[in-house]
């Protein structure tokens, strides 16, 4: 079988499955820039109000693919880049289910996500110190934001791996799921689902700006264009209305 990202639009959600179980799911450039592609159609469908990134069984990604790796200079590293950072990038709000190992790159990976869920055999797993290799792809910068910089130094100098329950106390996972991972995704992103469209990407935009702010009045004049625009929108017109007739029982 050939390896891919296999894709799925359905009830307001993407899923996007690596599937290269030869290599437990290890990026390769063309699975990459299939990642790259598939994360652009994701946001290019309107219906489509979520994204849930994950491998397949047992792996979550094991990592750049190591003879891809052997080989790379700067213009390869980047292109290696380019899929987790697709995630990092993406408008939607992102979700990765990680049910097994995510190692290196496949750790970039998971860190891309606004959220992630795991099972009980998920790990994460720096790597790079142990292959003679500095981290890459924003790695450090992305894993110190998530758990500070002892767990950060920890994880990246000393090579701790984390373990699922580990990962959510540290604040790397948001909590640890006995059952399906995916239809987990699928239920934490209803409300994401049951939004407006252009007010929850509006509002990923500004989670995003507010999050290098240090000033509460910043904050509160960032939020207030798009909050007024809201409040003018059809939508907010529809769901108050819905909202009364409910509580008078009309």
């Amino acid at each position: 079988m050939t390896d891919q990202i296999r894709s799925s639009h359905d009830g307001g959600v993407a899923v996007l499955t690596i599937d290269a179980p030869a290599t437990r799911n290890a990026l390769t450039l063309d699975l990459s820039a299939q990642l790259v592609e598939a994360v652009a159609r994701a946001e290019a469908d309107e219906s489509v109000h979520a994204l849930v990134i994950t491998g397949a069984p047992p792996a979550f990604c094991a990592g750049a693919d190591l003879d891809t790796l052997a080989d790379a200079r700067e213009d390869g590293l980047r292109a290696i880049y380019a899929g987790f950072l697709s995630v990092a990038r993406c408008s939607l709000p992102t979700i990765a289910s990680v049910g097994g190992a995510a190692v290196g790159a496949g750790l970039n990976l998971a860190l891309a996500a606004d959220v992630r869920i795991v099972g009980p055999k998920a790990k994460f797993v720096a790597r790079f110190l142990d292959l003679g290799i500095h981290p890459g792809g924003g790695m450090t910068w992305m894993i110190q934001r998530l758990v500070g910089p002892q767990k950060a130094a920890a994880m990246t100098l000393f090579g701790e791996v984390v373990g699922a329950e580990a990962a959510v106390e540290s604040g790397l996972a948001l909590r640890l799921v006995e059952g399906d991972l995916v239809e987990a995704a699928r239920e934490l992103a209803k409300p994401a689902v049951g939004a407006p469209r252009d007010v929850l990407l509006a509002t990923k935009r500004t989670l995003r700006h507010t999050a290098a702010l240090t000033d509460h009045s910043a904050a509160v004049d960032a939020e207030i264009e798009p909050q007024l625009a809201s409040l003018t929108a059809p939508a907010f017109a529809e769901r108050l209305a819905k909202l009364r007739a409910a509580m008078t029982g009309q």
